[in-house]
C-alpha cells in the first residue's frame, strides 16, 4: 500500500469539518430502538374501556373466526389459521389505546374525570397483568386553545389514578399541525414529571399525523420530520389518521381509505422521515367493520386482509383496529406476510452467512433488511427460532441481532 501524499494537516482539516457532522448524524438518527413494535393499536372509547375489553375483543373476534371459518380459510395461503386462534385465545391485543378523543366526543367535565380515573386503574391493571398489551395509553383531545385544559386535566388524572407511569404508557397528541406543538409537549412532559414525582424521562408520546399540515409546512419544508427532531427522544411513533387527513386534503368521502394516492403520499413522507430515528411509523384504520349480512361480513373481511398485507408490503409494520373482528384479519394477514417472507428470506440469510454462492449475491445492506423482517416475524411470534433455523441452520437470533446491528438480542413474552 502506497503512503498518502496528503499531510497530516489535510487528514486534521477532513476530521475538522466532518467528525461534528458525524456526531449530529449519530444523535439524530440512532437506528431502530430495542423494543417490539406492536403489529396493531386498538382505540376504544374512555366510555367503553375496560379491564376486560382486550378479552372480550379476542373471545368476540375467535366467534367471529368460528362462524365464518370458510371465508378465513381462503385467506390462509400460509397455514396461520390454527395460530391466529391460540393468539386470540392468549393475548388477542398488544397495544391499548383508550379515546377521549373523537371516539369519546364532548362530555360534562365531571364525566370525563370519571372516565379518567377509571382509564387509570385499567391501564394499571393491564399493565401488571402478563396476558394484557405489551402497550397502553390514551389519546387525549389535543394542545388546541380550546382543548389545551382539557386534555392536561384528563392526562393527569390518568397517571395519578394509575399510581405513576404503567409499564408500556403512551399518550397520543392528535391534532397537530404546526412543530412547535411538539416541542411543547415535551414541556409538558417534563412538567408533569416534576409535579407529579415522576421518573424523568419516563412520560412518552405518539403524534397523530391527520393534517397535511403535519407533513408539509407553510414553508415547503417536511414538517414531520421536523417533528421527530424536536421529540428529545420522548416520541415513540407517528400514527396516521386515514379520514380526518383525507378530508383535509378535499377527498370525497366515498374515496378516503388507506389506498388512496394521498394517504401513500403521506405515509412515504412519514416512513422516509421517520427511518433510522428509532420512530414507529403505525398506519390507519378502516371504517369498515365485518357486521351485516353475510356477503357484507365477506367482503369486510377480504377487504381489511388485503388492506393489512398491502401496509406491510410497504414498511407499515403496525395498524389501527376499530372492531374486534378486525382482529382476527390483523393477525392472519400479519403471520402469513412474515411465514412468507421467511422463506425467501432464511435461504439468502444462510448463502450470505456461509459466503456461498447462490441466485443473488446480497450485499451487508440487503443481508441487514432480510433479517429484520425475519426478526420482526419472530417479534409478532409468527414463527418459533425453531422455524428458522431450520431454514437457515446458522441464523440463530444472535446471528441474526449481529447482522441487523442490535447489540443484544430482545428476550421476553411478546
Amino acid at each position: 500500500m502506497t503512503e498518502s501524499r496528503l499531510s497530516a494537516a489535510v487528514h486534521d482539516r477532513l476530521d475538522g469539518l466532518l467528525d461534528p457532522v458525524d456526531e449530529r448524524l449519530a444523535a439524530q438518527f440512532p437506528g431502530n430502538r430495542d423494543e417490539i413494535q406492536p403489529v396493531h393499536t386498538i382505540y376504544v372509547s374512555a366510555a367503553d374501556a375496560t379491564v376486560d375489553t382486550p378479552r372480550l375483543w379476542g373471545e368476540q373476534a375467535i366467534a367471529l373466526l368460528d362462524s365464518h371459518a370458510h371465508v378465513f380459510a381462503d385467506l390462509d395461503t400460509e397455514n396461520a389459521l390454527a395460530d391466529v386462534r391460540v393468539q386470540l385465545g392468549r393475548k388477542p391485543v398488544q397495544d391499548f389505546r383508550i379515546d377521549f378523543e373523537d371516539g369519546y366526543g364532548r362530555r360534562s367535565d365531571e364525566e370525563e374525570d370519571a372516565a379518567a380515573t377509571s382509564a387509570g386503574r385499567t391501564l394499571a391493571a393491564l399493565s401488571a397483568d402478563p396476558a394484557g398489551p405489551n402497550w397502553g395509553g390514551i389519546r387525549f383531545k389535543g394542545l388546541p386553545a380550546g382543548e389545551r385544559r382539557r386534555s392536561i386535566r384528563t392526562l393527569e388524572l390518568v397517571l395519578d389514578a394509575a399510581g405513576g407511569v404503567p409499564d408500556g404508557f403512551v399518550f397520543t397528541v392528535p391534532k397537530l399541525r404546526a412543530v412547535e406543538q411538539v416541542t411543547a409537549t415535551v414541556v409538558l412532559c417534563e412538567e408533569l414529571e416534576k409535579a407529579h414525582g415522576l421518573e424523568t424521562g419516563s412520560l412518552r408520546f405518539e403524534l397523530q399525523i391527520e393534517s397535511p399540515q403535519a407533513v408539509i409546512a407553510a414553508d415547503g419544508t417536511v414538517a414531520v420530520a421536523q417533528a421527530i427532531h424536536r421529540g428529545a427522544g420522548r416520541l415513540t411513533g407517528l400514527h396516521y389518521g386515514t379520514y380526518d387527513y383525507s378530508a383535509a386534503c378535499g377527498i370525497a368521502s366515498r374515496h378516503q381509505s388507506l389506498e388512496h394516492p394521498v394517504a401513500d403520499h403521506a405515509k412515504a413522507l412519514m416512513l422516509a422521515a421517520a427511518a433510522q430515528t428509532g420512530v414507529w411509523v403505525c398506519d390507519g384504520s378502516t371504517q369498515v367493520a365485518p357486521v351485516g349480512s353475510a356477503t357484507a361480513i365477506r367482503d369486510a373481511i377480504t377487504r381489511h386482509h388485503r388492506l393489512v398485507t398491502r401496509s406491510l408490503e410497504r414498511g407499515y409494520y403496525q395498524g389501527w383496529d376499530m372492531h374486534p373482528g378486525h382482529l382476527v384479519t390483523r393477525w392472519l394477514a400479519t403471520f402469513g406476510f412474515y411465514r412468507n417472507a421467511l422463506g425467501a428470506a432464511a435461504p439468502r440469510i444462510q448463502s450470505y452467512l456461509g459466503r456461498q454462492g447462490g441466485d443473488v449475491m446480497d450485499e451487508p445492506a440487503t443481508a441487514q433488511a432480510l433479517a429484520a423482517v425475519v426478526l420482526r416475524g419472530l417479534d409478532a411470534g409468527a414463527y418459533p427460532e425453531s422455524e428458522v433455523l431450520r431454514l437457515a441452520p446458522s441464523a440463530d437470533t444472535n446471528a441474526l441481532h449481529h447482522l441487523v446491528g442490535r447489540t443484544t438480542p430482545i428476550t421476553g413474552e411478546h
